[in-house]
């Protein structure tokens, strides 16, 4: 620290236990009722062993928990009380202060310092729910806004672990400005590009829920934990009834897109460990080779409509199934912080061959067993998380990789009614001119417009037996011939395959499969599709960025202009039709052949 005298004490340090004052602990689960006395897993993380209940900690004992031993350091500990408005009631604001401070042996309601955390330096602050039920008066909000701006001017992360109950209503509004001054706080970190990990812990309620701790760049929460805007039993006032179980908790909000993990509080230390692994790598691939980049492919192509089914195939592996054997590891983040998490589309921190990377990925899943996966259909929801990652991955400078496998975007009334079409618009534009390298691959199906969604990159793989196209052939059959069953002969017009679409320029490299295609041997066509990725990673990131964003928009401009490829080989597909459809294509005088367009 710059001023010696900030650094008050060291938690966890040799000879120092005796120093933490704990609360009382219980000798039976408050859920189940379980004896815990012989416990070593509620002794160590006050977990309850039968039903995982989560036990209230103390600030010194949580940072234990997070903290790198030793390495904890605490500052601003000498800030402490104020009595803004002489509150006066029947035991006297001071009186509870120091009631609370001995019991507790802090100063104030939160612990603020800078600690390891697996290795990487991180500004901590801690609130602790057993110091006036962890509310926000006018130190805490004081203290937590310092901790955010020692991290700014240090360039350090920040995890904040909060249990509160809000603001203290014994300092009245200036406690509520607590929530505009430690906001903005957090709003300068994130401008400075630094990543912030909130962590809710039972409860977390109120004005403290409602500012900083609801502006991490990732929101875990521990299991059950009370969480939301307003106290439970405010809600069940308002409401008029009991809630049901599980309303109102951290389960609750993750179902709902709010936040991104529940985490057992035995997890949470290696979990934030490998987050901050990832969201502040400082390295990135580079060429030691020079070489031939791709071998050409020679080998007999399948026909149009054999590579459909071959993209459809049941046992074809999904994007987990590649995102499980590329990355080694694979952090899932959930939730648009609107309205819901769509299985449709994962999105996550990873890491390929050492490069910390962000990871979208439309997800079919396997057959009726996971109908949340909806076929990879992605609602409004599912594409708006897809934009969250999306501005994580601009804010620390990681690449992109999306993994496209769907038939398109769910066409449901529930999709228009929450901005199906302003989610897929969105997410093109903000492709556009995303500050970031972006790979995309077309594993699988690439239908439509749900697959365009995430298709806008400066590099586009595609694997030798996946089709991208703006209509299924079997819907382009009922258009053209009033015939479904016709999609095998309209296949190959709507050029849809790997090799047209590389022919057409609408993709970049086409990625082999191994023979049968990639269910025949899911492992190879994972290896062989890393080979490609980590080329374009390492080619991609030695660009400029402002000549990536150009290059990016000049390939994009291109697409369909006059005299270009692509344009000549819309004119093929037009006088196929035009000869395959017949009497459907209606004559009029002096206007020559009118062509339907290939319209949904």
């Amino acid at each position: 620290m710059n001023n010696p005298d900030d650094i008050l004490s060291i938690i966890a340090g040799p000879g120092e236990e005796e120093m933490l004052v704990t609360l009382p602990r219980e000798e039976h689960c408050l859920s189940c009722d379980a004896d815990l006395s012989g416990s070593e897993l509620y002794r160590r993380y006050r977990v309850c062993e039968r039903c995982r209940f989560h036990h209230s900690l103390s600030a010194q004992e949580r940072i234990q928990l997070i903290a790198d031993p030793r390495t904890f350091r605490e500052v601003n500990r000498s800030l402490s009380y104020l009595d803004p408005l002489s509150f006066s009631q029947k035991m006297p604001y001071r009186q509870r202060i120091k009631e609370a401070q001995e019991r507790t042996g802090l100063k104030e309601a939160v612990v603020t310092g800078v600690c390891q955390i697996g290795g990487n330096r991180t500004v901590i602050a801690v609130i602790d729910f057993g110091f006036l039920g962890g509310s926000m008066g006018c130190v805490v909000g004081e203290k937590i806004a310092l901790a955010f701006e020692l991290a700014a001017k240090r360039k350090l992360p920040v995890v904040t672990i909060v249990s509160s109950s809000g603001a203290r209503l014994q300092e009245g509004v200036l406690s509520l400005t607590q929530m505009a001054k430690t906001a903005a706080a957090a709003r300068r970190l994130h401008t400075a590009g630094l990543p912030y990990i909130s962590v809710l812990a039972n409860p977390t309620t109120g004005e403290v829920y409602s500012s900083f701790a609801n502006l991490g760049d990732i929101i875990l929460a521990e299991p059950k934990a009370l969480v939301g805007l307003a106290p439970l039993r405010v809600v069940e006032q308002t409401v008029g009834k009991q809630l049901t179980e599980g309303g109102h908790t951290a389960e609750s909000h993750l179902e709902h897109g709010m936040i991104d993990y529940v985490v057992d509080r035995t997890d949470l230390r290696q979990l934030l460990s490998v987050l901050l692994d990832l969201l502040c790598a400082s390295y990135r691939l580079i060429v030691t080779k020079k070489g031939k980049a791709y071998q050409v492919l020679e080998r007999p192509r399948e026909s149009a409509w054999q590579t459909v089914q071959l993209a459809r195939h049941e046992r074809r592996p999904t994007s987990l199934d590649y995102v499980g054997r590329i990355a080694s590891s694979f952090i899932e983040l959930h939730g648009d912080r609107v309205y819901g998490d769509d299985g449709a589309v994962v999105c996550g921190l990873g890491d390929i061959s050492g490069q910390a990377v962000i990871i979208i990925a439309q997800e079919r899943g396997h057959g009726e067993k996971e109908p949340r996966r909806n076929q990879g259909r992605a609602y409004p929801e599912g594409f708006r998380k897809a934009q969250r990652a999306m501005r994580l991955a601009a804010k620390f400078g990681l690449p992109v990789i999306t993994f496209i496998d769907t038939p398109g975007a769910y066409p449901g009334l529930e999709a228009e009614e929450r901005g199906g079409g302003n989610a897929i618009a969105t997410c093109m534009a903000l492709m556009s001119d995303l500050p970031t390298p972006i790979i995309s691959v077309i594993i699988g199906e690439g239908g439509s417009e749900g697959a365009l969604a995430l298709a806008v990159a400066d590099r586009m793989l595609m694997l030798e037996n996946a089709i991208y196209s703006a209509i299924s052939p079997e819907r382009a059959a009922a258009l053209l011939y009033r015939d479904s069953t016709k999609a095998a002969e309209i296949a190959p017009a709507l050029k849809l395959t790997a090799h047209d679409c590389k022919e057409l320029g609408v993709i970049d490299v086409l990625v082999p499969e191994p023979e049968g295609g990639a269910h025949s041997n899911p492992d190879e066509a994972a290896r062989q599709l890393k080979k490609y990725l980590v080329h374009e990673l390492v080619e991609t990131q030695a660009i400029p960025i402002n000549r990536l964003l150009k290059a990016r928009y000049q390939k994009l401009r291109k697409m369909g202009q006059h005299g270009s490829v692509i344009s000549r080989q819309l004119s093929q597909i037009q006088e196929f039709l035009s000869r395959s459809v017949g009497g459907v294509i209606e004559h009029l005088p002096g206007r020559g052949k009118e062509i339907p367009r290939l319209e949904d």
